[in-house]
């Protein structure tokens, strides 16, 4: 049974590498998405029982929100949610939560996906700059959602502690959607393979003119 189903994957991807690619990628962002699902209720919770969540982190002030408040990029007021927005606890656990996936992200879709040869350094340094440019998108994203999600949850449909688990969720799989559809295209791009060169020692062959 599983002979016949590498055998019927391997056919399926000789003859349609790229969704073969985009299947893979697919199947292994979902994994990374279950990893963030996990970590980011158990880091809450942690960083829940410092000081940090009665700590403001607000950063990069644009534009104003519909009630005339000032808009932050980065925008988690101190105080526990729904009333507050988790202060920097709430930060950290996100951030280091993302952090954690897009590592392992990294080499599983480099290893796995991509099969890529290609210069590692040059990979990881402009998978960097995306990861920071997402992050950004991202953040400012969050602060159209996650309150209207938590007030639901918490507040509207009363459910409390589970409640905000839920509006964890809900968080992190839109923050997972949006790294999944932003990331793939980027991936096609620094994670080439490089053709090997000829191996040392390989008779030349001359051909005549």
């Amino acid at each position: 049974m599983i002979t016949r189903l590498r055998d019927a994957w391997r056919r399926f991807a000789e003859k349609r590498p790229g969704l073969a690619q985009f299947v893979v990628f697919f199947m292994l962002s979902n994994g990374i998405t279950v990893l963030q699902l996990a970590l980011m209720p158990l880091l809450k919770w942690v960083f829940g029982m410092t000081p940090l969540v009665e700590t403001t982190f607000q950063l990069w002030p644009v534009g104003s929100n519909p009630d005339g408040s000032q808009y932050y990029v980065f925008d988690y007021a101190a105080g526990a949610l729904p009333a507050g927005g988790g202060g920097l606890a709430y930060f950290l656990a996100v951030q280091i939560t993302l952090l954690v996936a897009q590592v392992i992200n990294f080499f599983a879709q480099r290893t796995i996906t991509f099969k890529s040869n290609s210069s590692i350094a040059k990979a990881a340094t402009w998978y960097a700059i995306a990861y920071v440019v997402i992050t950004l998108i991202a953040a400012a994203a969050q602060g159209l959602y996650k309150t209207p999600i938590y007030d639901l949850f918490i507040e509207t449909w009363a459910l409390g502690g589970t409640g905000e688990t839920l509006a964890d969720v809900v968080t992190m799989i839109i923050n997972a959607a949006i790294s999944f559809w932003v990331f793939f295209p980027i991936f096609k791009v620094i994670f080439r393979t490089v053709p090997e060169p000829e191996a040392a020692g390989a008779p030349v062959v001359v051909r005549p003119s």
